[in-house]
């Protein structure tokens, strides 16, 4: 249950943050998940409804998806990542450690492993709405 272990880091992350911000209630939270960890977000939605604090108890989650893109460190290429095109054990693999994308991923145009991660990669807080400052 990744979805799980993310939903309950964003929850300590995001107590943490209302507290330092002193926040008794937190209105509304953004977070952007990176395509490369191939998140089922029904399941983080559901995890985040059932491990929200007091504070939490009426905070819209917003999440987006930031694709995964890839540049060639050979030929200089750029291109976004296209999962579908592998097996469920593979695709399974990368939602775990998405490292092991380099792997399994090729450039499309010279065909070399070497290839740094622009982007798609982790869970983000973008932003975090609270009210009412504590005194």
């Amino acid at each position: 249950m990744h979805e799980w272990a993310l939903a309950e880091a964003v929850v300590s992350a995001v107590s943490r943050i209302a507290d330092n911000e002193g926040f008794k209630e937190v209105v509304e939270v953004k977070l952007k998940i990176g395509e490369l960890q191939q998140v089922e977000a029904e399941i983080i939605e559901f995890a985040l409804a059932q491990l929200r604090t007091e504070k939490m108890a009426n905070t819209k989650f917003t999440i987006s998806t930031e694709k995964a893109q890839f540049k060639c460190r050979n030929c200089g290429n750029t291109w976004l990542f296209q999962h579908k095109e592998f097996a469920d054990e593979v695709s399974e693999a990368i939602h775990f450690i998405p490292e092991v994308a380099h792997t399994y991923v090729r450039c499309p145009r010279c065909g070399s492993p070497d290839f740094d991660i622009l982007g798609g990669r982790g869970i983000y807080i973008e932003s975090v709405v609270g009210v009412g400052k504590d005194v």
